[in-house]
């Protein structure tokens, strides 16, 4: 769609500068006068105005039915992945209420997470999809709230501890897109953690620090950490586009990111909240 536009557009620049120019040798050749010249190049012009208005109508009204379109099939694909995922929610607390030995109780427990996590996979399929099709409505949360939830997710692998020193502070984000930014540098701090070290999250001012006592990185390394696919170490999980996502969230949301970083001490990511505080 995008090359249809871009090719029209160009066939119709030099189609009216073909016309325009045609006339100007009508001009100087044949003697016609600059007031008849303007006439009809204003004549002109008011048809290359209707021509074009029609043409982009239509390419527009084009991708518009193809958007409704594709927004209604997601809604229903949506709507259908959600029937079955409220009912393994619904059946395992039922199930756990008949069950008395411990180890059954686990089980039941780790499909629970496990549905919760499909859940959280599920609203962020629904909201990349959304971003795609609509702008993203803006929400007013607090960050203390936002932090403890996504710190909680963190916690149930056993890995690292916490340690959250925000106070309520309310910002106006896209939540999720937040939630997603925090989720990102939240694994990338217990990726290149040791398991006995902690990670902290602290407000100060405006600013939201999330500190670990990890690998660290060294000057080259920074200057490289917002590129795509890039990974500071090889051999550790991950597809290396978490923090040039945060990076562009940040960007669209107006939040100043930095990173302090030294080797083999741990690294600081810092976001100045200042342009999406609601206090």
């Amino acid at each position: 769609m995008h090359k249809r536009v871009v090719w029209g557009t160009v066939i119709y620049v030099i189609s009216i500068g073909f016309f325009l120019g045609f006339m100007y040798h009508m001009l100087n050749t044949w003697g016609i006068s600059v007031k008849i010249y303007l006439l009809v190049s204003l004549i002109l012009l008011l048809f290359a105005v209707m021509f074009g208005y029609i043409f982009i109508s239509t390419l527009l009204a084009q991708q518009k039915r193809i958007d409704e379109n594709l927004s209604q099939l997601t809604k229903e694909i949506l709507h259908e992945l959600n029937i079955p995922l409220a009912t393994i929610q619904a059946n395992t607390k039922l199930i756990a209420r008949k069950l008395d030995d411990q180890k059954s109780l686990d089980r039941i427990a780790r499909i629970e997470a496990s549905s919760k996590r499909l859940e959280r996979l599920y609203r962020e399929l629904v909201y990349s999809i959304k971003k795609e099709l609509h702008p993203i409505e803006k929400e007013n949360f607090d960050l203390k709230k936002v932090l403890e939830e996504r710190v909680a997710v963190f916690e149930a692998f056993d890995r690292n501890s916490f340690i959250v020193d925000v106070m309520h502070y309310m910002i106006t984000a896209d939540k999720i897109g937040f939630e997603k930014v925090i989720d990102n540098i939240l694994m990338n701090a217990m990726k290149y953690s040791s398991k006995d070290t902690s990670i902290t999250l602290s407000l100060n001012q405006d600013t939201l620090n999330i500190s670990d006592q990890g690998d660290g990185m060294s000057e080259t390394e920074l200057l490289k950490i917002y590129e795509r696919y890039y990974q500071a170490d090889s051999s550790k999980e991950g597809e290396g586009i978490g923090l040039a996502l945060v990076k562009s969230y940040c960007d669209s949301e107006g939040i100043d990111i930095q990173i302090k970083s030294q080797k083999n001490e741990g690294t600081t990511v810092s976001l100045n909240l200042t342009k999406i505080t609601s206090h």
